[in-house]
């Protein structure tokens, strides 16, 4: 089927609050914004239905899960995408029976659910204690075919591990897509990782030739948690870079913005058969990299 190889994608970023109705409903204002300037996939933050509530171990957060057949955000995104004809990834907090994931749904342009993305990488530190809430996620890494791009959805702490990112183009992902939350650590008021974190994206695309899309949230948000309070401002700066690893748009830290960038998929293909770095990979060197110590074979039995 013969089809427009021009895209335009978009990030969104905006402030939450912690009631679900008014992030959604500045979710879906965004993406109406997206959509006016021609974007056709569109990025929400990671989820963004509510405060990033990972600050805090606490056992009535798990409420916040829901399923994923029948979530409500789910199919308001899938009403809102076949109206305006765009593609959303949507990131949702998973309930699965006694399982929980932090997952991302699909939605093509025509509302269709191309399917579920779990979470591959669980951070756990002061902050960012995700490992309280989430399991493993066990679909792997994938790539979906939507009406404008093969594209491959990664979360937040998947961002820092190079493997998630080639495993995804490897199996045919025209763009890379990462809904985030990342700001402060309430541990360190001197740390600050949000150019470490873009240099490190922004490697993900040159490597891979690929467009890559980030989208995080603003604003500083405070959870109480079992020793007190925890805060963290997000550091905003979501951003779109192209398939060389510059950056083509790029938000502030502290104010709601819909970035966009147009990509001609043919041409980047094209450079990234040309460039060689696919042609010339080793993978049979590379099984050191199936190890966590660094070993060459596996230990004897």
């Amino acid at each position: 089927m013969d089809r427009d190889r021009k895209v335009v994608v978009a990030a969104l970023q905006f402030a939450c609050s912690d009631v679900v109705s008014e992030n959604v409903d500045s979710a879906e204002r965004l993406v109406r914004v997206a959509h006016k300037a021609g974007a056709n996939i569109i990025l929400i933050q990671e989820l963004f239905e509510g405060y990033y509530f990972c600050q805090a171990q606490r056992e009535d957060f798990f409420k916040r899960a829901k399923p994923y057949k029948g979530h409500p955000t789910i199919t308001r995104m899938q009403k809102l995408a076949k109206e305006l004809g765009v593609v959303i990834p949507v990131s949702f907090f998973e309930e699965a029976n006694n399982a929980h994931y932090n997952s991302v749904a699909i939605i093509d342009s025509d509302g269709t659910d191309l399917g579920l993305y779990r979470k591959s990488h669980i951070p756990d530190g002061p902050g960012y204690q995700e490992k309280f809430y989430f399991n493993l996620g066990d679909t792997g890494f994938k790539v979906f075919s939507t009406k404008f791009a093969k594209i491959g959805i990664a979360i937040c702490w998947d961002q820092w591990f190079p493997e998630a990112a080639r495993a995804m183009v490897l199996q045919g992902a025209e763009v890379l897509f990462y809904p985030t939350a990342i700001g402060t650590e309430p541990q360190d008021s001197e740390l600050d990782s949000r150019e470490h974190w873009k240099c490190v994206m922004q490697g993900h695309a040159g490597a891979n030739l690929v467009p890559l899309v980030a989208s995080n949230r603003v604003g500083k948000e405070t959870i109480q948690t079992e020793h007190g309070s925890s805060s963290i401002t997000f550091y905003g700066n979501s951003f779109i870079a192209g398939p060389t690893g510059e950056i083509v748009a790029l938000a502030n830290d502290k104010d709601e913005a819909v970035l966009t960038a147009e990509f001609d998929l043919d041409k980047i293909k094209s450079q990234r058969h040309s460039w060689g770095v696919f042609r010339d990979r080793r993978p049979d060197l590379y099984k050191v990299l199936l190890t966590l110590d660094g070993s060459r074979n596996a230990p004897s039995q």
